[in-house]
């Protein structure tokens, strides 16, 4: 099982300064490699591949000694990696019709990761085994950087990336071969119902609050934002600004991810089957605005409810949940949402007059009364526990 851990580094000064250049050096090369794409297919419409660009790599670090050169081949060579994954994810967009986002240069702060690609090349995690209470990591070009390590690292490492996070710097090893941790088998098994009122209701009735960590926020991110309407552009003024309203977004970001991760260790500690709805967030939360020929109809309401689907972080919490159902050795199932909401648990009658407010369900055919939510996670269990049934047999 592959898997990911992510730690805060604490460089020095001077480590500090290296890591943003090694970072500003790979944001060129990606620009070089890229504008180098553009040109020769503009001017004489030839195809430029990977190979190619990494076929120059040594001509470039020959030319710039105190430059590319000092940092790995192998990161460099990730680095023309990602954007021929930019390139192949435009083709495959257009291949299916969808929006094709040509790949674009990328400017000062959009560039803030950096992979080695092979654990020994360029880079060495735990590289003073020998100290006893610290844990190093070394990259090339920059040194032996301390890290704080908050778990044990399980598994063997096979890449190591390095993040910027506004002013923190992280580590993120991906391991392969990590072993599972199963839980004890508890017999239950759940539905549940995603919503904003409570982030997870469960077939049995239980409810885990949804801590609206943006709206908690708000106050200070509107503050914020004003200050910044006021900067002059390009200031250091402005910058400053900046860099404190990115330190507030990223700590309601860190708190979303922490809850999310309570929320699913507390449903994969308690059920061995648990059921949720196959939802389709992207589309769920897309714009009510309409065009001017064909305006939306109550966007601001419509506006409202996708800030608090985004803040609440469905995709997150079932992301987390998939990752720690399969190391738990519990099953998840994915349902499809339709109906789950209208169609009484009792006697299946399915009716819009059915849900009478956000949290009140009265089913118009048999009078059925429970919570919505309840009976929306009573459906959606019932849903996967069919689909179970009919795979196995299969």
């Amino acid at each position: 099982m592959r898997r990911s851990f992510k730690f805060l580094l604490r460089p020095t000064s001077k480590q500090a300064a290296a890591l943003a250049q090694c970072l500003e050096d790979h944001r060129e090369l990606y620009n070089a490699a890229l504008e180098h794409r553009r040109t020769a297919y503009r001017r004489a419409g030839v195809t430029i591949r990977y190979g190619d660009q990494s076929g120059e790599l040594k001509h470039i670090r020959a030319d710039d000694a105190d430059g590319q050169a000092r940092w790995s081949f192998s990161s460099q060579q990730a680095t023309l990696r990602r954007l021929d994954k930019a390139y192949a994810s435009f083709f495959k967009r257009v291949r299916e019709g969808r929006t094709p986002g040509f790949p674009r240069f990328k400017g000062r702060g959009w560039f803030d990761t950096v992979e080695w690609p092979k654990d020994g090349d360029g880079c060495r995690w735990d590289s003073q085994p020998e100290h006893p209470t610290t844990t190093y990591v070394r990259l090339q070009g920059i040194g032996h950087i301390r890290v704080h390590q908050h778990r044990p690292v399980r598994g063997t490492v096979k890449t190591i990336s390095v993040k910027r996070e506004g002013s923190r710097w992280y580590v993120i090893l991906s391991c392969d071969g990590v072993p599972t941790q199963p839980l004890p088998a508890t017999g239950a098994v759940a539905g549940i119902d995603m919503g904003v009122a409570s982030l997870v209701t469960t077939s049995d009735g239980d409810h885990l609050a949804n801590p609206r960590h943006l709206a908690a926020s708000a106050d200070r991110l509107a503050a914020a934002q004003r200050d910044l309407a006021r900067k002059k552009p390009r200031s250091n003024r402005r910058r400053k600004v900046v860099s404190q309203l990115a330190a507030l977004h990223a700590k309601v970001r860190r708190q979303r991810l922490d809850g999310a991760h309570k929320a699913a260790l507390h449903l994969a500690r308690r059920y061995d089957v648990i059921v949720h709805e196959e939802l389709r967030i992207a589309n769920m939360t897309r714009s009510a605005s309409g065009t001017l020929e064909a305006p939306g109809r109550m966007v601001a309401q419509k506006s409202g409810l996708n800030r608090s689907i985004l803040d609440a972080g469905w995709g997150v919490l079932l992301t987390i949940l998939s990752h720690k159902a399969e190391s738990a050795g519990r099953e998840l199932i994915a349902v499809n949402p339709a109906n789950t909401s209208r169609a009484c648990a009792r006697c299946g009658h399915c009716a819009r007059e059915n849900r009478l407010t956000q949290a009140e369900f009265a089913c118009t055919a048999c009078g059925h009364t429970a919570h919505a939510d309840v009976n929306a996670a009573v459906n959606i269990l019932r849903a996967g526990l069919a689909l179970r049934r009919a795979a196995e047999a299969a």
